[in-house]
């Protein structure tokens, strides 16, 4: 008899059940359709992303810290995390620097503010600094002296991924000086903490489309479908030359890994579209650090590379900022020149790494570049307070493939990336689940699968050897079976391999 063929209509209710892709573009979609028809509404289901995104931030610090402190205890090389950090820096600098660029060139192109003869003084300065809270953006001084800890609690319990890379570095090359021997049961116990806090991880993302969701109703609710068509020259501009900016990354992870970036947005489609529904990098950081651990990155590398990039490489804002600079001085009538053009690039090359974290950085940075060139109104920065949280999911996609393409690169740079096995999980040809099994601390394989294979083997072989055949006596198997050892005693087994 033929197996039943299940109808559509289960076939789709079972993909709903089981697949979170699914399940946070059904939430995507029906937040745009609420926020759309009923506004007022939409706008009070902020919570629900809110909510969602301090649940995650709760098991970021410590997931950075149990990664790294394992990957240097596991690498047992201090001087090569010390490598993999000063070759991100550089991976970092370029990367920023030719978004910058890039946007700066899209920018004088178009021309997205020509043509609008804006009055600066029509502009309500007023609500750039409700919007910033009266915040600036730190000086370089401040900023390296932010990066310090003051306290091992209160690095974790405000939150400052910079601080906790520190006493997660402190922690590690302290386990390798005093060794094994002496602290025998530190390393098991953070590797044993690190499991739970990815099953934690598990247990949050289930309320993932509720935050894709709440998030979206709100924007649509709250801005209106109204400012994409007023602002649609700049959106299309800055989403054209991020979707740019893209290829030029997948040319660069093609060159240098020899990986595919498309194969790779499949891989991480789920965490990819709970980000755009979320405009939040770090409510997928943790889910994105076990994929790349399971796609072959080492774990030092990616428990320096990727939380480092949240402060230093934010490709997508760098993007944002060029073109928005050029956007405020078109729009109220100031033709900048090249010099002035490359004082801005130099400008948000310092004042972008100081962004994260921040409320309103983005406009503290523009009022800086603003003020640096002594040509554009600080006031004129209002004119972007309408369109600036339209650019979230630009931002946010841009960000996030450029921290993971930089994990890659400065991987396969210090040698710390199996090639072969990213292949085969991009491939789909890996099924078993990021977060199954155990994890190889230089994240060169994944010992599960192999481990449930030769599990089942064993049983098999138990099976065959301990059941005895039919109508042949318990006593009787025994015999034949230590007449198959005298046997194999004998004859040597052929090499294996």
């Amino acid at each position: 008899m033929p197996p039943s063929v299940p109808s559509p209509t289960r076939r789709v209710a079972r993909t709903l059940r089981t697949s979170l892709f699914a399940q946070v573009t059904c939430a995507l979609v029906l937040g745009i359709v609420v926020g759309k028809l009923w506004p007022d509404t939409a706008t009070a289901l902020q919570p629900l992303g809110d909510g969602f995104t301090r649940l995650i931030k709760t098991v970021i610090s410590p997931l950075v810290f149990c990664v790294v402190v394992v990957g240097i205890a596991k690498a047992g090389d201090l001087k090569a995390f010390g490598r993999i950090g000063v070759k991100a820096l550089i991976w970092f600098e370029i990367a920023s620097t030719a978004a910058l660029v890039i946007g700066l060139v899209a920018a004088n192109v178009v021309g997205p503010g020509k043509g609008m003869n804006v009055d600066p003084a029509s502009l309500d300065a007023a609500a750039v600094q409700e919007t910033t809270g009266g915040g600036h953006l730190p000086s370089t001084t401040e900023f390296v002296l932010n990066a310090l800890p003051q306290s091992f609690i209160g690095s974790f319990a405000e939150n400052e991924l910079l601080q906790v890379l520190i006493l997660a570095c402190l922690v590690g090359a302290a386990l390798l000086h005093l060794g094994h021997t002496k602290v025998p049961k530190v390393l098991p116990a953070v590797e044993q903490a690190q499991e739970i806090i990815f099953a934690v991880v598990g247990f949050i993302m289930r309320l993932a489309p509720l935050a894709v969701f709440g998030a979206m109703a709100h924007l649509v609710g709250n801005y209106g479908l109204g400012v994409m068509r007023t602002y649609a020259k700049l959106i299309v501009l800055c989403y054209v030359a991020a979707a740019l900016f893209v290829v030029l990354l997948s040319v660069a992870l093609k060159l240098v890994t020899g990986l595919s970036l498309w194969k790779f947005l499949r891989y991480i489609r789920e965490e990819m579209l709970l980000a755009l529904g979320t405009a939040s990098t770090e409510s997928v950081m943790p889910r994105v650090m076990q994929k790349l651990r399971r796609a072959g990155a080492r774990d030092d590398a990616v428990g320096l590379v990727l939380p480092t990039g949240y402060s230093f490489n934010l490709d997508g804002a760098s993007l944002y900022l060029s073109i928005g600079t050029l956007f405020i001085a078109q729009a109220v009538g100031v033709d900048l020149s090249l010099g002035q053009q490359i004082t801005v690039v130099l400008v948000l090359m310092l004042t972008s790494k100081g962004m994260a974290g921040i409320p309103g950085s983005a406009f503290l940075a523009l009022s800086a570049t603003a003020s640096s060139l002594g040509a554009i109104p600080a006031g004129a920065v209002a004119l972007l307070l309408g369109v600036d949280r339209i650019m979230d999911s630009m931002r946010v996609v841009t960000n996030l493939l450029g921290n993971c393409v930089a994990v890659f690169a400065v991987s396969r740079w210090e040698g710390a990336l199996d090639i072969d096995r990213a292949k085969r999980v991009l491939n789909g040809e890996d099924a078993s689940r990021p977060d199954d099994g155990e994890k190889d601390v230089s994240g060169d394989r994944d010992v599960s699968g192999e481990k449930d294979r030769s599990g089942e083997k064993d049983r098999r072989d138990e099976t065959r050897t301990e059941a005895p055949a039919p109508g042949v006596p318990a006593q009787k198997s025994k015999e034949l079976e230590g007449l198959k050892e005298r046997q194999e005693l004998k004859e040597p087994a052929p090499e294996a391999g």
